[in-house]
């Protein structure tokens, strides 16, 4: 397999900048929302981020939409066309059908497409977390590594991939059903914090609750510093919903007390903030495991 040329692609939940993908030469699938009844796609109609948030605190309340198998078969056999064999990183399927669209598209296409090799993997991951799993598993594509041997390192690393998440808008948490309305309404009035965590079925999972972001943050660097696997990856990734200025708090929190000097900050993009609101901050890191310690 060393000798043949593959792709490596990935869904836009990624929430890396578009321009980075590109540079990277990483192609996507979108997923899409509906925000004030219009759809956007992601690609040929799109809000910027600062207006998408900008919508949300305005009252709209936007819903997602899966990628389907037919829009995962026209996006895998043009490579397929091309001569090229695919490996896909796939958004989580505890979050999303997305996944499994794209594994129906791989079966029908290894059916017409016998000569071709498509790889569609389950990352578990979600925003920039999936994003760093794309990140390493690209760099070391550069590096020469053939497609089955990458699939096999993006399995068997996938669930040391850390999600650690603070969100202020408890609202749009409650409405996905990842807190009660109790907890959304009280938590909202205390200004109490909840922390979330993605697990091995690649779900949120709540695992703690803090009372402000200072705190919450003090809590993410401390679990980092006990916890980040830099033989895997000397990299920290954080996404935010419109809250630059935290997201760079954080960063320089990690730089001050954990020696960590390797960031990537971006938007959580519309798709995944269709769900966390405004105000959320998320950090990704590879760790001895995904559990909080």
């Amino acid at each position: 397999m060393a000798d043949r040329e593959y792709v490596l692609t990935t869904d836009n939940t990624t929430d890396f900048p578009e321009s980075f993908l590109e540079e990277c030469g990483i192609e996507f699938i979108s997923l899409s929302y509906v925000i004030d009844g219009v759809i956007y796609d992601g690609v040929k109609r799109k809000l910027g981020n600062k207006e998408f948030y900008d919508r949300i605190r305005g009252g709209a309340m936007p819903v997602t939409q899966q990628a389907n198998p037919e829009a995962s078969k026209a996006f895998f056999e043009r490579f397929l066309k091309e001569g090229k064999d695919i490996l896909h990183i796939a958004f989580s399927s505890g979050l999303s059908g997305t996944y499994q669209s794209a594994h129906l598209a791989q079966m029908e296409l290894a059916e017409e497409y016998p000569d071709r090799k498509i790889i569609v993997i389950d990352s578990l991951c979600a925003s920039m977390g999936e994003g760093l799993l794309v990140y390493e598993a690209w760099r070391r594509k550069n590096e020469g590594m053939d497609l089955e041997t990458l699939a096999k390192w993006v399995e068997d690393h996938k669930l040391l991939l850390f999600h650690d998440v603070v969100a202020d808008d408890l609202f749009h948490l409650q409405r996905g059903g990842r807190v009660s309305k109790t907890a959304a309404i009280m938590g909202t009035a205390l200004g109490i914090k909840p922390m979330i965590y993605v697990n091995d079925e690649g779900k949120l999972i709540p695992y703690g609750k803090v009372r402000g972001k200072k705190a919450a943050f003090n809590a993410m660097v401390e679990r980092l510093a006990k916890t980040i696997d830099t033989s895997v990856s000397n990299e920290v990734f954080i996404s935010h919903s419109d809250c630059l200025e935290e997201a760079q708090a954080l960063e320089e929190m990690i730089r001050q007390k954990a020696g960590i000097h390797n960031f990537k900050i971006s938007y959580i993009g519309s798709v995944i903030g269709t769900h966390t609101g405004v105000g959320t901050v998320a950090l990704f890191y590879f760790a001895s495991g995904r559990t909080p310690k």
